[in-house]
């Protein structure tokens, strides 16, 4: 079987960049870890076969941000949706979109072809097993994204 496509932290600018019409600085992070202290919306994608190949788990901060610039909406309001630990309906909306388009990454060449399953935002209620699907080692990419106008946060991009 084919191995998963790990995107380069090129190729996840490019496709961020692209999506917001926006500057985007990229550069390596350390792992984080998703838990109740340090929430993150999660998304997890599934091959044709409805197998878990991938997740993508953005901090709470980069949700905020990315949902918000992608909906138009202020940088202020995100930053209120980071104090109170929940994403708004637009934002969240938005950021489901984010997540849809980010699966086009894994799908190059002779990769298996991956779409989006689940994607829950920070302050939802996670499913069980997404939460603990950040936390392997291995094939994963984790990156600290500045998005211009609105702010700093951290990917997390794991082959499962």
């Amino acid at each position: 079987m084919a191995m998963t496509h790990l995107p380069a932290p090129k190729e996840v600018k490019d496709l961020l960049g692209g999506l917001l019409d926006k500057p985007i600085a990229l550069k390596p992070g350390p792992p984080f870890a998703v838990s109740p202290l340090y929430p993150a919306s999660i998304a997890t994608f599934v091959d044709d076969s409805l197998v878990v190949r991938a997740v993508v788990a953005f901090d709470l901060p980069l949700s905020a941000f990315l949902g918000s610039a992608l909906a138009l909406v202020p940088p202020a309001q995100a930053q209120a949706a980071i104090e109170e630990a929940k994403l708004a309906p637009a934002m969240s909306e938005a950021l489901h979109e984010v997540f849809n388009v980010v699966g086009s990454l894994f799908n190059v060449g002779d990769s298996p072809h991956l779409r989006l399953y689940q994607a829950t935002p920070a302050g939802e209620p996670l499913a069980a097993d997404a939460r603990s699907r950040t936390q392997i080692l291995g094939r994963r990419e984790d990156l600290v994204v500045e998005i211009t106008g609105y702010g700093t946060g951290r990917i997390a991009i794991v082959l499962c």
